[in-house]
């Protein structure tokens, strides 16, 4: 028996956060069946590695664009593509559950398409950051500092909220110190890369973002603006 005041027992996904999570773990599963040798042929068993040389953000070949005043498009490419190239399939299993709650609960207020831009421009941010504040030897993989975008994103949601009921809004930033909180732990005791300071920087750019992008949000800011 159909109704058509039927209210689905789960809030279905946002579009845009299915077609990212589809798009990081499409490439994920590719390079895995390659590597065992299911799918490709031979030469897919390196699909992984020819990825990470050509997609993945180098600070090296950054420094080297800085330098000569040189910017192609292939290697400023790199801001981009690099949260989609994984170093594993377990960090693509773990970003992706991140996309699915945070991408959720972000672009249901902010609007798909806000939420696609504080990811990408999260990603960038924190490769920036991430070349910018360390001299890192190694390439940077992964989403995790898009991710951490999003959280930033939600963060400021959490932040608003307490604001409007007069509560304390340091509260709003208890999860992105637990996170850090873990990473510093699992750097003490396994040792590990400085990978948290893009994420670090990708939290920090989705937070400002979302002054422009949340609803209202621009209005707020030119109104502001205005009044002073």
């Amino acid at each position: 028996m159909s109704s058509e005041h039927y209210t689905p027992a789960v809030n279905p996904l946002p579009p845009v956060v299915v077609a990212l999570v589809l798009f990081i773990m499409g490439i994920e599963l590719a390079f895995t069946l390659g590597a065992r040798g299911l799918m490709g042929g031979p030469s897919a068993v390196g699909w992984r590695l020819d990825a990470l040389q050509h997609y993945a953000f180098s600070p090296d070949i950054f420094n080297w664009m800085i330098e000569n005043g040189r910017w192609p498009f292939e290697h400023v490419i790199r801001f981009v593509t690099y949260p989609f190239v994984s170093g594993s399939f377990t960090q693509a299993v773990f970003v992706s559950v991140f996309v699915l709650a945070m991408g959720k609960m972000v672009a249901e207020v902010f609007g798909g398409f806000q939420m696609l831009i504080i990811f990408v421009l999260s990603g960038v941010g924190g490769a920036l950051v991430y070349a910018l504040l360390l001299s890192p030897q190694y390439p940077l993989v992964g989403g995790f500092p898009p991710v951490y975008g999003l959280i930033g994103a939600f963060t400021w949601l959490l932040w608003r909220k307490l604001s409007l009921v007069g509560e304390n809004q340091s509260r709003a930033f208890s999860l992105i110190a637990v996170l850090m909180g873990i990473q510093l732990v699992f750097g003490l005791l396994f040792g590990g890369t400085s990978d948290w300071v893009a994420d670090l920087g990708g939290f920090a750019t989705g937070f400002g973002l979302s002054f422009f992008l949340a609803p209202g949000g621009w209005a707020r800011i030119v109104g502001r603006i205005r009044r002073d």
